[in-house]
């Protein structure tokens, strides 16, 4: 019975020290690489501007992406990296993904879904069409007018008559 406790406790001891090895190792200097990639805003449109920070790339590294052209992440203090990137102008509308490689590591690590790109609008136009009202704008604007005009006769001849009385 004596025997079956003590390779419990001793099989428990080699277990906990096999876990907290690993992290033991990655506390001392062992660089693993990127873990974590944030991309703000989350939704934007086409030629803003998207920053992308990076936890475990403390030298630095590259942000790419089908979206934007590779851009560089600078060291911010710590184990993170930063970056600003600019949505191209032609960018598909849909989520994109971000890949980081960072300076040192071995491996990149690759967001999924990191951003969405969202349609621009038309600078200078307010956002409308090019092509001008349809036929249905059209009679819509003119029964309104037809109506204000007819109401605005009723109240005059019925204000005149008011003042005969």
């Amino acid at each position: 019975m004596r025997t079956t406790r003590a390779l419990a406790a001793a099989a428990t001891a080699v277990a906990a020290l096999g876990l907290a090895a690993p992290a033991a190792a990655a506390r001392d200097g062992m660089h693993v690489g990127p873990s974590n990639i944030v991309a703000l805003p989350s939704v934007i449109a086409r030629g803003g501007q998207l920053t992308i920070t990076v936890d475990g790339c403390p030298k630095g590294g590259t942000a790419t992406s089908d979206a934007f052209r590779p851009t560089r992440l600078t060291p911010v203090g710590g184990s993170t990296a930063k970056g600003t990137a600019t949505i191209d102008r032609h960018a598909r509308p849909g989520a994109h993904s971000i890949t980081v490689h960072c300076d040192g590591a071995g491996r990149p690590l690759t967001h999924p879904n990191a951003f969405t790109v969202i349609g621009g609008v038309q600078g200078g136009l307010g956002g409308s069409t090019s092509t001008g009202a349809t036929p249905t704008d059209m009679a819509i604007g003119a029964g309104l007018i037809a109506v204000a005009v007819v109401g605005g006769g009723v109240f005059w001849m019925r204000r005149r008559a008011e003042k005969r009385i």
